[in-house]
């Protein structure tokens, strides 16, 4: 089973969309500029029957170094997730 690449994605949106390839491209790029944008600022962006991208912190904490087995401490970060809509595993599942 192979994967979709961003061509074929394209060339998919265009024949379903009628649109020029262009336009089809300005948009998809309009629409990731806007997910970062949002995600950034307010820490969540949702595509409706899709699922959103929430911004996380994730605390500090101790871990341990599979190598050595030493204990090590990990420090707090911020990570980005995919939740998937309730719909879209429905859909798929």
């Amino acid at each position: 089973m192979s994967q979709m690449t961003k061509s074929a994605v394209l060339n998919a949106l265009v024949e379903k969309t009628g649109l020029k390839r262009k336009e089809v491209v300005g948009f998809m790029d309009a629409l990731v500029e806007l997910a970062y944008k949002e995600v950034k600022s307010s820490g969540v962006f949702p595509i409706h029957g899709i699922g959103k991208m929430v911004k996380k912190n994730r605390p500090a904490r101790m871990g341990r170094n599979p190598a050595t087995g030493e204990s090590i401490k990990i420090p707090a970060k911020t990570v980005v997730k995919f939740r998937v809509a309730k719909a879209a595993k429905e859909a798929v599942l």
